[in-house]
């Protein structure tokens, strides 16, 4: 009896497409393990945005600015270092014998740092690398913050001086300020100033990275007191003028104490530090008081002619009070800001080249805000 064998071997065409399909599956696997790692990368190449400010982390228009950097689909990394308290006339000062306390916080959605000390601290802090996990952002923003900063207020000024230590370091930046009125003002109107130098912030942001955006100034944008309402934007200089300096003299209990002004906010370990430089300073005010009779009087400083054995003590507040405007001229930003014109004023590190940026700024508004997208 004939015994056939049957092959077992699987048909070769049923093999192949076996294989065929099982080197699909491997590809499909591969591109999404691929797809998946590119995500974070995505998530990370947004424009980083860092946003300071002149007075604190309570402010309300810090907080409208950041929310609105972050709403809809600006795609937009922004991060906050502000100071934790008020340093509106600070200047360009920073703090180099104090230890800095930094805390982070929440501001408007964003990752937050409220540092005890200046805005130009702020800005030097953030960019040095050992806070954020960024090298560098495309922007630094000072805004949004009440009060004009026109002519030579901007010396003056922290929220100026935390643009002007990010130029100074390198990065574009723009200080944003809103020309408040003394009782007509309201937080509605910081949100509108928000909304009026949106549209600036975005055209700065795509024109850094297309490289094009002016170099070797920073840029001063002031809103005027009725944000939409406003003129149109305007290219303008600075103005010559600044506010009063009034100086009053006060008594001794209408001096406050340093913790007057410190914010609730501020570390326990701040206000260790506090009482103990006021403990020195009072144990040093006991040995010279040993030593001399005391004219209890109100700043330091000597008034008149006293004896070896007296010393006076005296106590001033100043107060800024503004100039009104006399003669100046159309393109000073003062007067433009006043006229409800949106100004931006160009401010660089030194005076050499300043008329070769002002038509550099006013060549790239055209283009900025012409519809050219």
């Amino acid at each position: 009896m004939a015994t056939s064998v049957k092959n077992n071997f699987p048909n070769p065409a049923l093999v192949s497409n076996l294989q065929q399909a099982l080197i699909r599956r491997k590809d499909s696997v591969q591109e999404q393990h691929h797809s998946k790692a590119k995500e974070p990368t995505r998530a990370s190449s947004k424009p980083v945005v860092l946003v300071t400010n002149g007075e604190g982390t309570d402010s309300p228009g810090l907080t409208f600015l950041v929310e609105a950097l972050l709403r809809g689909d600006a795609l937009l990394d922004v991060h906050v270092c502000a100071p934790q308290s008020d340093r509106s006339a600070c200047g360009h000062s920073v703090t180099t014998r104090e230890t800095l306390a930094v805390c982070s916080a929440q501001v408007g959605g964003a990752n937050a740092y409220q540092v005890s000390g200046t805005p130009a601290d702020c800005v030097s802090l953030a960019l040095s690398g050992v806070l954020f996990s960024w090298s560098k952002p495309v922007l630094v923003i000072s805004g949004l913050n009440k009060g004009a900063t026109c002519g030579y207020d901007t010396l003056y000024s922290g929220a100026v001086a935390g643009a002007r230590e990010a130029l100074i370091c390198g990065v574009p930046s723009l200080c944003i300020s809103l020309n408040c009125e003394k009782n007509v003002s309201c937080e509605s109107d910081l949100k509108d100033a928000v909304t009026v130098c949106l549209p600036l912030i975005h055209a700065a942001i795509r024109d850094i990275q297309k490289e094009i955006f002016p170099k070797n100034c920073f840029l001063n944008i002031g809103i005027p007191s009725c944000p939409l309402t406003n003129k149109g934007v305007k290219v303008t200089r600075q103005s010559p003028q600044r506010s009063s300096l009034s100086w009053q003299a006060v008594s001794t209990n209408r001096n406050p104490s340093a913790g007057h002004y410190m914010s609730n906010q501020q570390s326990l370990g701040i206000m260790l530090a506090q009482l103990g430089r006021d403990a020195s300073a009072a144990a040093a005010a006991r040995r010279l008081n040993s030593n001399h009779k005391n004219v209890e009087v109100e700043s330091v400083g000597v008034a008149g002619k006293f004896s070896s054995q007296q010393t006076t003590k005296k106590y001033f507040r100043m107060e800024l009070t503004e100039k009104g405007q006399q003669n100046i001229e159309e393109d000073l930003d003062s007067r433009a800001l006043e006229e409800g014109f949106v100004t931006v004023t160009p401010l660089s590190l030194n005076a050499n080249g300043h008329m070769e940026i002002q038509s550099s700024v006013s060549s790239w508004l055209a283009i900025a805000l012409g519809g050219d997208q």
